[in-house]
């Protein structure tokens, strides 16, 4: 397990399987939180590598659906294909993506990133990407 001043990344087993699980605690309730993963107007302000989104739903649910817009100037196709309990789970392109979770502690909430054992190398974005929405949660 690593941790530094701000965020944990471990390894856990999840309904998905196996996955590394990168999380920061945070002084927000858990509803700011989730209000800020699912608004889809924040994911540009949050997300390292996503510069704009195009979605008919603003807010996700299981079964949205939309494009982003990259960092790399790519635009990707996605889906939501979860969306329920501080959870939800998508697909870019086709391929199994990030989960992101949202668990209630006393005083603020944990929000945690899925990344596939794969994807291990993109930890330090999804670290990067917790320091924004901790900004946007206690700001």
């Amino acid at each position: 397990m690593f941790t530094d001043t701000h965020s944990e990344v471990c390894f856990e087993r999840g309904p998905d399987g196996r996955h590394l699980a990168v999380s920061r605690d945070i002084a927000a309730s858990p509803d700011a939180a989730w209000e800020i993963l699912t608004d889809t107007t924040y994911w540009p302000a949050w997300g390292p590598s996503v510069t704009g989104v195009d979605c008919a739903d603003r807010v996700i649910r299981a079964g949205s659906r939309g494009r982003i817009e990259t960092a790399f100037g790519m635009p990707l196709p996605f889906e939501i294909t979860s969306c329920e309990d501080f959870r939800w789970t998508w697909d870019v392109a086709n391929v199994s993506a990030t989960g992101h979770r949202v668990e209630a502690l006393d005083g603020g909430c944990r929000v945690v990133f899925e990344v596939p054992v794969l994807a291990a190398a993109y930890a330090p974005i999804c670290q990067r990407a917790l320091g924004e929405i901790e900004r946007l949660a206690e700001g």
